[in-house]
């Protein structure tokens, strides 16, 4: 299987990519001349292929595309040779390589297709990563290879595998380097075996070390439990005693201010009764006073009117008086007499009759003449 593989794979990657100087001249002219004949060849082969079905016609066409990217790539090592255009060409090869191989894998089955498919990935990833790091291709153009087993590489691994089939075949060809990855995986796979017994090993260690940490500490935890839970018991007990006499405390504190409280309702009670005696006593003689007041008052005032209603009565009795306008005000048996008369006689004769009333103690004359 080993070597179908790497006939199929060398088949499929092989390439002519001519030596290219990092100084070589641009001939733009030449470069598309090139191209455009790439394209051409590419239409024919791909035309031919058009009588074919399934997996037949599609390793043909995909040969045809190989055969345009070599094509191209030639171009740009021959006539546009920058990094970037040299990346580009060598990346678009290693892609149609790789397309190649994965149809001619697709004819196979079981392991052998997985191993072919898995092969032709492991090859085509080393191409792209030459392909972006721009490294040389130092092929004679008289045995082409593929860019993959040609290239120059910092992997160790590669580069002995290359030096090892160069001194085989005299060229590090495709199968070689194919049959060397297949033991470099077997080396790999058995020393990640070891690996994984020797992890395995200090897994089971850590594991026993781990059980023995957790039943000491077990027992660790087991021991500060028992000291926690007695020193938990005597200190609910010893918060049992304080809580009971502060209780203790707490009721006769109580007590005590309650019959404080008491004493001191006692005495304002009977402070506020004798002060509610004071106040009504003082009240009733306050009202007393006023009443007598107003009982003076108010007699004061009958007085008053009663003179001021029997002068009148004397006033107009009088035939010389009873026509004029005389005013009588009595305040306090006081009385003021007021308006006009016709002569200083008739005025003198009202205030003899005002003052001929009993209880009139003052006359005032405010009459006028006129």
């Amino acid at each position: 299987m080993k070597a179908l593989t790497a006939t199929l794979l060398a088949t499929a990657i092989s390439a002519s990519f001519s030596v290219y100087a990092a100084d070589a001249p641009s001939d733009p002219a030449s470069y598309k001349n090139m191209t455009q004949k790439a394209a051409a060849d590419y239409k024919a082969a791909a035309a031919n292929c058009t009588g074919m079905s399934g997996a037949a016609r599609q390793v043909c066409v995909e040969e045809a595309k190989v055969a345009r990217a070599r094509a191209e790539a030639d171009a740009v090592a021959q006539y546009k040779n920058t990094q970037k255009d040299r990346t580009k060409a060598r990346t678009a090869l290693a892609n149609a390589d790789y397309a190649l191989a994965k149809a001619k894998c697709a004819a196979m089955t079981g392991g052998e297709k997985d191993s072919c498919i898995s092969t032709a990935h492991t090859v085509h990833t080393a191409a792209l990563a030459d392909a972006k790091a721009d490294r040389n291709m130092a092929v004679a153009s008289t045995n082409p290879a593929s860019p993959v087993t040609t290239t120059e590489t910092r992997d160790p691994a590669k580069a002995a595998a290359v030096d090892k089939c160069a001194q085989i075949a005299g060229q590090p060809n495709t199968g070689c380097l194919i049959q060397h990855e297949g033991k470099t995986i077997a080396d790999r796979t058995e020393r990640a075996a070891d690996r994984a017994e020797n992890a395995t090993e200090r897994a089971v260690a850590r594991a026993d070390n781990a059980t023995d940490r957790a039943a000491a500490r077990a027992d660790n935890a087991t021991d500060r439990a028992a000291v926690a839970a007695g020193t938990a018991a005597q200190r609910t007990e010893n918060a049992a005693e304080r809580a009971g006499e502060r209780t203790e405390r707490m009721a006769e504190n109580a007590a005590v201010k309650t019959e404080r409280a008491a004493e001191r309702m006692g005495d304002k009670t009977e402070r506020m009764a004798e002060t509610a005696a004071v106040k009504t006593e003082r009240a009733g003689e306050t009202i007393a006073a006023k009443t007598r007041n107003v009982a003076a008052e108010t007699k004061e005032n009958v007085a008053d009117a009663v003179i001021t209603t029997k002068i009148k009565a004397d006033l107009f009795a009088e035939p010389e008086l009873k026509a004029l306008a005389i005013d009588v005000d009595t305040e306090n048996g006081v009385v003021n007499l007021s308006g006009f008369v016709s002569s200083k006689a008739e005025a003198d004769k009202a205030v003899r009759l005002a003052k001929g009333v009993k209880g009139v103690t003052n006359v005032k004359n405010s009459l006028k003449v006129k």
